[in-house]
């Protein structure tokens, strides 16, 4: 860019380098009982993400994840895999602006 003819560079952080945002993440299959929530909060934390992680009834595990988009993505993709001892079927995504609730991550029980 050129102002009053000195040339002037202006950097804009990238877009996806600044976008938080949330992933609603529902994993089914072999996944209760194995350490698959401690694990996740784990994980999660060395990531820096925000946001829990919990059982359901129905035998699957239910997260919500905040950060940046690429974090996230990580995240949802260790999601698919799991700890040892889980046998992942299924990870259903539902991705969310960010509400910035959460100050870490927890367990919720």
């Amino acid at each position: 860019m050129t102002v009053d003819g000195v040339r002037s560079f202006v950097q804009e952080p990238a877009a996806s380098a600044m976008t938080a945002i949330r992933a609603h993440v529902l994993i089914s299959g072999h996944v209760q009982g194995v350490f698959y929530r401690a694990s996740t909060q784990r994980q999660a934390n060395s990531l820096a993400l925000r946001g829990w992680v919990c059982n359901l009834p129905d035998g699957r595990v239910e997260a919500v994840f905040e950060g940046e988009q690429a974090i996230v993505d990580r995240m949802v993709a260790w999601c698919r895999i799991g700890p040892p001892n889980a046998y992942v079927t299924d990870v259903a995504v539902r991705f969310e602006p960010c509400t910035g609730e959460f100050i870490g991550f927890g367990v919720r029980y």
